[in-house]
């Protein structure tokens, strides 16, 4: 699945057992992640149908056995495994993955590196998973990229601005969405960011 398609489930609430959200790109993996957090639980069902474990803290028989527990009083309980890449018992959760639990939505995110897609535990993901690939922008689509987000905020951009934005801040792409965020504050819906507002900020 792409990323915009992942999102567009999300918020129609089609949500599948598994994800697991791996690459270079962590902006992706990081906008996926969010939209779980706010759109699978009300915050009344958050307090016991809601954890977040980090890959160095993780214990894959604590996660595993937190994952096959039914949700209370809510259709889903989601676990979210934040830098998964830093879990050196990763492939112990095998058994897990091979036969997840319908009712939990449970969420790897492996930042800044990719899963090697040939061991017998990628196999698993991938039949019994949702695999996105968050891959770092070449510097040629970084424009397109920046005036389809500014069209997301409302806003509109020049091609001639969208270019120097690139240029000046290559394609960390957290960075570049942190500093049009930023322009953004300031214009009002329906402006256009011309080469003087960037130079300007």
């Amino acid at each position: 699945m792409t990323y915009e398609e992942i999102i567009k489930s999300i918020k129609s609430k089609e949500f599948k057992p598994l994800y697991v959200l791996h690459g270079e790109e962590g902006f992706f993996i990081d906008g996926i992640v969010k939209q779980f957090e706010d759109n699978v639980l009300n915050e009344g069902e958050k307090a016991f149908n809601f954890t977040v474990v980090y890959g160095k803290d993780a214990n894959p028989i604590s996660l595993m056995d937190a994952a096959a527990r039914y949700p209370m009083m809510s259709p889903y309980q989601l676990i979210i495994l934040k830098e998964a890449q830093d879990m050196k018992t990763l492939k112990d959760l095998k058994p897990y993955i091979e036969k997840p639990v319908p009712t939990t939505i449970f969420v790897m995110a492996h930042k800044h590196k990719k899963i090697d897609m040939r061991s017998s535990f990628a196999k698993s993901l991938k039949k019994n998973a949702v695999v996105f690939e968050s891959k770092k922008l070449y510097d040629n689509k970084i424009a397109g990229w920046i005036t389809s987000y500014v069209k997301s905020k409302k806003l509109e951009i020049t091609p001639n601005a969208a270019q120097l934005i690139g240029e000046y801040l290559g394609t960390n792409l957290s960075k570049v969405a942190n500093e049009l965020d930023k322009i953004a504050i300031n214009l009002p819906k329906g402006s256009s960011i011309t080469d003087k507002v960037v130079q300007d900020n």
